[in-house]
């Protein structure tokens, strides 16, 4: 898994900022500090580490990891309900928290090769239809997955990753830690997010940032407020946007005010990542590119059929990226795949030249009015252009004549838009039966930790 660990190098590895300033770990250190973890858990079936955005975290995952040992990240914010219910599903062994690592601490690490199919992690999702499920991903899956992705960004252990993502979920943790440490490079984790801390890190020797979409709005604004900021992230790399989808609007704020263009990808927690826009090829827009190396991808109607490039309809993925199984539900396993395909519940279009187009969640975002399919981030990205318009979100709600009907809720900019308007603006850049029937103003739009939009929140 980590080719630089095991040689222990006095190369850069992990760096943290918090409240007591920066913490710094060699590979050697790293090394050293994950051999003392993986003495400490020998033995154990499975360890839960409580992950906060902490250097300890970090390694005690990798020591975790090295020993075959598969990690339950933990949300440090979790709710007593949501952990109770985690803990009995998984049994950890032991639960690892900042206090039980000691990254001064120095032991050999384990010399024996973890299997490529034994579990790596179990990743819970957030329970969005019930009770959070627990996602089995094999060391095989991590590993393909993570080389697919430097094949695709072009990412090198010369390359130094900046983000300020929490530790609990695919992003933060096993693309924005595991990842670099795989390539042998280095992160640098800034704690909570800041424009002005991306920017002295970029300004410095960082070369990658990744980031969430609320991330990028707010580096947005900030750089188009301070040159100094702006060009400070225009010498990045590579810039890259997850977790939910990015504004179009905000795309090309960046890009105006930065130089960069950013690069888009779509995965899940069951799949890792499924697409991403190349570092050499056309940062485009509302789309996340083509699969990734060894991910083969398809859009199907509700009956399994595959569709033509440009029709509407779930995505559907295979490859060694997919996960083992949910955790003691086999049968939410067998409902999730159909003949060795993993069913995403996302609803996507394919261009001509394979990139492709996200619309959002099967349940959410995919709009049946009048007979038309219609997904809600294309009308989304639309209202953001209207300059009233501060954040915006798309449903659907039942209609008697229409089956449907389009429901746009809006956080104004400034004094309230009239609904007229936004509803003009849509029906004049797309088509008629694509503008909102009913506009509602929200002082804010929900969202969850990775600030996706919880649209099942709205109207309740």
């Amino acid at each position: 898994m980590f080719g630089e660990l095991t040689r222990a190098s006095d190369r850069p590895a992990l760096r943290f900022d918090g409240p007591a300033g920066k913490v710094d770990l060699t590979y050697r250190q790293l090394a050293g500090a994950a051999g003392a973890v993986a003495a400490q858990i020998k033995g154990k079936a499975r360890v839960a580490v409580w992950a906060a955005p902490t250097v300890q975290t970090a390694v005690a995952v990798v020591g975790a990891l090295v020993t075959g040992i598969p990690v339950i990240p933990i949300n440090p914010k979790i709710g007593s309900r949501e952990l109770d219910h985690i803990l009995a599903d998984s049994s950890p062994d032991v639960i690892l928290r900042e206090a039980d690592i000691d990254i001064t601490a120095s032991a050999p690490l384990p010399g024996f090769d973890v299997p490529d199919e034994h579990p790596a992690f179990i990743v819970y999702t957030s329970g969005t239809t019930g009770p959070p499920k627990g996602v089995v991903l094999p060391h095989r899956a991590i590993k393909s997955n993570l080389d697919s992705l430097a094949t695709a960004w072009q990412w090198t252990r010369d390359d130094i990753l900046v983000h300020g993502l929490p530790l609990f979920h695919v992003h933060g943790l096993i693309l924005g830690i595991v990842g670099p440490l795989r390539r042998g490079g280095s992160v640098r984790h800034i704690g909570r997010f800041s424009t002005e801390a991306v920017a002295r890190e970029l300004a410095g020797d960082a070369t990658m940032m990744f980031g969430v979409p609320t991330m990028y709005h707010r580096l947005a604004t900030d750089a188009e407020a301070n040159p100094q900021l702006a060009q400070a992230i225009g010498r990045a790399r590579l810039l890259v946007s997850g977790s939910a989808a990015l504004p179009a609007s905000d795309h090309e704020r960046v890009f105006k005010a930065t130089g960069q263009r950013i690069v888009e990808r779509y995965g899940m927690t069951e799949t890792l990542m499924n697409c991403s826009v190349r570092a050499d090829g056309e940062r485009r827009p509302g789309t996340v590119g083509p699969p990734v190396d060894g991910v083969d991808l398809r859009i199907v109607d509700e009956q399994g059929n595959p569709l033509p490039d440009g029709e509407i309809g779930e995505i559907e993925v295979r490859g060694p990226n997919l996960f083992l199984e949910y955790l003691n539900r086999p049968d939410a396993t067998a409902q999730a795949l159909r003949d060795g395909w993993f069913r995403t519940g996302d609803v996507a279009t394919v261009d001509p030249d394979g990139y492709v187009r996200i619309v959002g969640r099967r349940a959410t975002d995919l709009i049946k009015s009048g007979g038309y399919k219609i997904g809600a981030g294309e009308i989304e990205n639309v209202l953001l252009e209207h300059p009233a318009v501060a954040e915006a979100a798309v449903t659907g709600e039942p209609d008697e004549d229409l089956g449907e009907r389009i429901v746009a809720w809006i956080v104004p900019a400034g004094d309230k838009p009239a609904e007229q308007d936004l509803i003009d603006h849509v029906a004049t850049l797309l088509t008629p039966h694509k503008r909102p029937r009913v506009v509602r103003f929200l002082d804010a739009l929900p969202r969850n930790d990775m600030g996706k939009v919880t649209k099942r929140a709205l109207g309740q």
